[in-house]
């Protein structure tokens, strides 16, 4: 049967089609008295752009493709080419080992973009980084040789620079404060050796924090994103520079629409420094994690504002001003701290030697010390010292570097490696192996030798220690005990 014609059907088509003619009707005024069907249209018009081609011509003559080169050692193995009463054998296998020495050129592709008529560019330091040759090429398929002017591996930034007789034409850095979520954004790059390719999407989220290191503050946009477009702009609809492409997640290495970027208002605090070759960043000594609803009602605290110490340097500026573990940082500088992640870029965005206000709460009271700011020290200022010396663990390690990545198949790109552990030493009791990552020590996250160093120091004889470890792309916790 037909439900069109059921009786039940007709009963009930009356109420609908004067539901209907109701909202005809209501549209109809809308339309006639400029409602906000109108409104809505009108803003939809202001904001949506129907095409970026304009922006593109723009932009397009300020972005570079850049192509850094790395010379790689290494040895390989190869059949013995001579017959076993060869004299040349006993020389082959004295000087070579029964292998061969071999070199090539490993080349990784990024991009840049111009931000001075005199040639400077900026771009990820990852793209850069300890290479021996960076080649850059322009809109117009011109290629210049790069030298590096400044790098910070801590915020993924560098600064490059090449030279001609003409001025070149800069890209204008905006104010990514300005930035809104939804807001049109447009990528250009060069994405797998596809140079100048453009992409377009929206600012999916800001303020995102990813792991990468102590200053995360990314903004995610679900703009196309691929290997190659790292350090190249993401532009707004009035082409200035909001954010340097930087990271993208991704389970199979290509876009999955989340990408992520550095604010430009960052580079743009940090460029005076990179001119000069070198950042310089305050330090206080303190490790801290963020107030989970768990920790404000141990700790007794009104709310879940500021920045919980976790642990405090010996002798560091935070020790030497009274501020103790357990302590809650809520202001800094007379600026409050309403996130734990707020606090290392106030801090590390303070000059060297001044000296501030820190607001506290300790025990459910808030107390105010005064603390001067000392300067970060880097692990490439600070001697790589092999910690088993000191402590006696049997472990030898390194910090990772894109050639121990690929030699050891390492599922991370940055932190510590064991490249050694020593037969029979607490190491090897505790089960620690060639390859693995350190991640922390005894709760505490570990990325640099000068770090374990300090962290190893205040261990004695015959203490047990907790390693979180990354073995094969897993974590695991094992246990060490220092020899008596």
């Amino acid at each position: 049967m037909n439900t069109l014609t059921s009786p039940q059907n007709k009963a009930g088509r009356a109420p609908l089609i004067r539901s209907r003619f109701l909202a005809v009707c209501g549209i109809i005024f809308m339309l006639s008295a400029g409602g906000p069907l109108k409104s809505f249209s009108a803003i939809n018009r202001a904001t949506s752009p129907g095409s970026f081609s304009h922006l593109v011509k723009i932009a397009n003559p300020s972005v570079v493709n850049i192509s850094a080169v790395k010379i790689i050692k290494e040895e390989r193995e190869a059949p013995m080419p001579f017959g076993p009463n060869d004299p040349m054998k006993d020389f082959f296998e004295r000087y070579f080992g029964g292998q061969i020495p071999k070199k090539y050129k490993q080349k990784s592709l990024g991009t840049g973009f111009i931000i001075d008529p005199k040639g400077y560019i900026l771009t990820n330091d990852h793209v850069i980084a300890q290479t021996d040759e960076i080649r850059v090429r322009t809109a117009d398929n011109k290629e210049y040789d790069a030298q590096i002017v400044g790098r910070d591996p801590m915020t993924d930034l560098a600064l490059i620079r090449i030279q001609s007789d003409k001025p070149f034409i800069p890209l204008v850095l905006g104010d990514s404060n300005q930035l809104e979520v939804g807001d049109w954004v447009v990528a250009i790059g060069n994405p797998f050796g596809l140079g100048n390719t453009v992409t377009a999407g929206i600012v999916s989220a800001k303020y995102r924090q990813i792991g990468a290191g102590a200053y995360d503050n990314f903004i995610q946009t679900d703009t196309p994103i691929n290997p190659g477009n790292s350090g190249g702009p993401l532009l707004n609809t009035a082409g200035e520079v909001i954010g340097i492409n930087t990271a993208i997640f991704s389970q199979n290495g290509g876009s999955v629409g989340i990408g992520f970027a550095i604010p430009v208002n960052m580079v743009k605090t940090l460029l005076p420094q990179l001119e000069k070759g070198k950042v310089i960043r305050g330090w206080i000594g303190v490790t801290i994690q963020k107030i989970t609803p768990a920790l404000k009602d141990k700790f007794d605290l009104p709310d879940e504002k500021g920045a919980l110490v976790s642990d405090v340097v010996p002798k560091g500026p935070a020790e030497e001003s009274g501020i103790k573990r357990g302590d809650v940082i809520i202001a800094f500088d007379g600026e409050p701290i309403h996130e734990s992640r707020e606090l290392p870029y106030a801090v590390a965005s303070t000059a060297v030697g001044k000296t501030v206000a820190v607001e506290i709460i300790r025990n459910a009271e808030k107390k105010t010390l005064q603390l001067k700011v000392s300067e970060l020290k880097t692990s490439e200022e600070e001697p790589q010292q092999t910690p088993a010396s000191e402590a006696g663990l049997g472990l030898t390690l390194q910090e990772i570097t894109p050639e121990l990545a690929q030699q050891y198949d390492l599922a991370k790109t940055s932190g510590l490696v064991i490249v050694n552990v020593e037969n029979n030493s607490p190491a090897a009791d505790a089960d620690l192996r060639t390859g693995d990552i350190i991640l922390e020590i005894d709760r505490m996250p570990i990325k640099s030798i000068a770090a374990f160093n300090r962290k190893i120091s205040r261990y004695k004889k015959g203490n047990t220690i907790l390693f979180l470890i990354n073995r094969d792309g897993s974590s695991r916790f094992l246990t060490l005990t220092i020899s008596e």
